[in-house]
């Protein structure tokens, strides 16, 4: 999706809408960021759209692209980012509706290490610190069943907090039926 396709998506959805007004942005209650291995966007004087804490949000992000075996994967600091921008403007836990669906190349993030390195010439699962950090954060894990079929793994081998669903179609149409905007 090309950064014309993924804008106007966001802002054809209500989740993405936000408000201005706001001078500064406000910092987390304990000025803690909610993902530590994530920054929050910079706060930038004038923005005419911000985070509206008001707003329920309510979006899923593709994961599907395959990188190098021992590199995180980019969408999962794109995810931490987001949600520390939310964050960070005020945007409560109970207006925060983030889920991650793992397909195709991208699927392999949420297997066990042991797994992982099996299938990954013995090099070890660069995600799992940062999928532990976005599901405490209270990101949902979901992962497509078709793949894990295609690549004989059990749902079983997968990390603590992943959600193995009957395929990544059914669930992003799912989710997109129910108002989340789709990124990615």
């Amino acid at each position: 999706m090309n950064r014309r396709t993924m804008m106007t998506t966001l802002a054809g959805g209500v989740v993405a809408v936000g408000y201005a007004g706001r001078a500064k942005a406000a910092p987390a209650a304990d000025g803690k960021l909610l993902v530590a291995s994530a920054d929050a966007a910079k706060d930038f004087p004038g923005a005419k759209e911000l985070p509206d804490p008001s707003t329920n949000y309510k979006v899923v992000f593709s994961v599907s692209a395959k990188v190098k075996d021992d590199e995180v994967h980019p969408m999962l600091k794109m995810i931490g980012l987001y949600l520390n921008t939310l964050a960070h403007n005020g945007v409560p836990a109970k207006n925060r509706h983030i889920a991650a669906m793992f397909h195709q190349g991208g699927g392999d993030a949420v297997f066990s290490n042991e797994v992982y390195k099996a299938r990954h010439n013995g090099v070890d699962n660069p995600n799992i610190a940062a999928l532990k950090e976005l599901h405490e954060a209270g990101v949902e894990l979901r992962v497509c069943g078709q793949g894990l079929m295609g690549k004989k793994v059990d749902p079983s081998q997968l990390l603590p907090g992943v959600q193995a669903d009957l395929w990544a179609m059914v669930t992003m149409v799912n989710l997109q039926s129910r108002g989340y905007v789709r990124v990615g």
